[in-house]
């Protein structure tokens, strides 16, 4: 079960599929993510429902063809300019867009879970998304005649997700603030999972969330996989390099830059490179500016 990261994102991730990467602010698979464009893969359709600082590289690199999100953005910081550069002005490559609300994201993954074809919720409402996403219909209910918004299932490709800890059987354990990743998992094809550890036996701890090996394809063990981003009792958010990617982000030079340290360094990056580059980690120690808001 436990394989290499690169052997994994070989074996489950190809040209073209529909590639989720989730976690909420934190157990973000950013180690993943930088496999993905170290091994060149082209015309994804990256989804997520809050796609951060790692979705903004994944971008840059020219490996998104169309993003499905319903929230983009550095948390705490602004924009993510690889993203609007693609956008506004097709560079590296254009990029198509589908957004949601945050509701209709995790009811579409919920339906692709349950195996389901669309979901309904009250959502959209006073907003101009439906008027500008096709996947986004009305309904009206068979009981009451109210119209409600209906939106397709999510069934990814590949999801990953990053988590704290894996037993040797592939059962894969994660908790503290967790998002749509279990269903996320639970509706995609296929699932690569990174962890902080592997071990003997998996010990209850309280809010867990537990995904069984018979719907995980590969674990890998990538310590420090989530960082910048942190992973809930074993390391921090690293304020500083989601602040420094702002000023690398903004200009195609140094993203350029960025990306080619990247490419050329082996294996995954260390924690305080993960994201802005290797003075990151240092200005990380003496930071304390809190989280703030997460993605």
């Amino acid at each position: 079960m436990a394989v290499p990261l690169d052997e994994a994102v070989r074996q489950l991730i190809h040209d073209g599929d529909t590639v989720a990467l989730e976690g909420f602010t934190h157990l973000i698979p950013v180690a993943a993510g930088h496999e993905v464009i170290r091994q060149g893969l082209r015309d994804l359709t990256l989804v997520r429902m809050t796609p951060d600082i790692v979705y903004d590289q994944l971008i840059g690199a020219g490996c998104a063809r169309k993003l499905v999100f319903s929230w983009g953005g550095n948390p705490g910081v602004g924009s993510l300019h690889r993203f609007r550069d693609a956008v506004t002005r097709s560079w590296p490559v254009p990029l198509e867009i589908e957004e949601h609300s945050h509701a209709g994201m995790a009811n579409r993954y919920v339906a692709g879970a349950s195996g389901l074809p669309f979901a309904v919720l009250r959502g959209y409402s006073g907003t101009d998304l439906a008027g500008n996403t096709p996947n986004i219909r009305t309904i009206t209910c068979p009981f009451t005649g109210q119209e409600l918004a209906a939106v397709p299932a999510l069934n990814p490709d590949v999801t990953v997700i990053h988590a704290q800890r894996a037993d040797a059987a592939g059962n894969v354990q994660l908790w503290g603030i967790t998002g749509i990743q279990k269903e996320a998992a639970l509706a995609a094809d296929r699932v690569l999972v990174t962890v902080e550890e592997v071990v003997d036996e998996l010990e209850p701890v309280p809010g867990q969330v537990i995904l069984p090996s018979r719907v995980v394809d590969a674990v890998s063990v990538v310590p420090g996989g989530a960082a910048p981003s942190y992973a809930h009792g074993y390391y921090e958010r690293d304020n500083a390099a989601y602040r420094a990617w702002d000023a690398i982000g903004r200009d195609r030079e140094a993203f350029t830059a960025w990306l080619t340290e990247l490419t050329t360094t082996p294996g995954p990056a260390t924690p305080g490179r993960a994201a802005a580059g290797p003075a990151a980690a240092d200005r990380a120690a003496d930071d304390p500016e809190p989280a703030g808001r997460g993605a």
